[in-house]
């Protein structure tokens, strides 16, 4: 109904454009030119918007197939291609969804690098006005991801390994995002203070902090794989 809408509108605007060029003394043959040079524009820009709405889901089901399958033996060239897909995504979307940033971190802790992971993960757990609902003007890239994140949850034939992989990545978000922080924090202030990268540097920075809330509340953080493997167990039996 509403893509009805828009479409109509559109068509609206056309024909008042090509109305006005005909007022003031355009010939016909470049009315007829820019309305084709205008539609040529507008088709190139939708199919890139759809593509690059494509290329979230992508990184979804290759970053759940990493953090769920855990007996595999990923190179870390692997692990960084799916990693630099969804920077990529990052890159061109303004307002990217929560989840985004939630893969990102927890394959960014699977990769070791807890720095990252902390950055990522920390816009999730603690940043409110990333939740969902709190977006109330979306992106162009931003409406095109949800419109096909609707078709896919209404008809999941459509894509079903991406809707597998959303549920997935949904599940451990929202059951373990708080505690991938912790345990991302914790190896992190380790590593620095093994190192010594911590000198002259603020540990209790609140993307860093080490005995932060979240840290405090986690005594002996749980490794990556056990989390997860809890996860899609949970998944199994339900």
């Amino acid at each position: 109904m509403r893509s009805s809408k828009r479409l109509g509108q559109q068509l609206i605007a056309m024909i008042v454009i090509v109305a006005m060029l005909d007022f003031v003394g355009f010939s016909p043959i470049l009315i007829a030119f820019f309305f084709l040079a205008g539609f040529l524009v507008w088709r190139v820009i939708l199919r890139t918007n759809r593509q690059q709405a494509q290329e979230v889901f992508d990184f979804y089901i290759a970053a759940d197939e990493i953090l769920r399958d855990q007996q595999r033996h990923w190179y870390g060239f692997e692990i960084a291609e799916v990693l630099n897909c969804g920077e990529r995504v990052l890159g061109w979307m303004p307002d990217p969804p929560p989840l985004l940033y939630f893969a990102l971190g927890a394959l960014h802790h699977r990769a070791g690098d807890y720095e990252s992971a902390i950055e990522n993960l920390a816009e999730v757990v603690e940043n409110g006005l990333i939740e969902e609902h709190h977006r109330s003007a979306p992106s162009p890239a931003l409406r095109h991801y949800v419109q096909m994140l609707r078709n896919i949850e209404r008809e999941p034939a459509i894509a079903p390994q991406a809707l597998a992989a959303l549920r997935s990545l949904e599940r451990c978000r929202r059951s373990h995002g708080a505690s991938l922080l912790s345990e991302s924090r914790e190896r992190f202030h380790e590593i620095a203070v093994n190192t010594g990268a911590g000198e002259g540097h603020d540990l209790t920075d609140l993307s860093v902090n080490p005995v932060s809330p979240l840290a405090t509340s986690v005594t002996a953080p749980r490794p990556i794989s056990e989390v997860l493997h809890d996860v899609y167990q949970e998944e199994k039996t339900a």
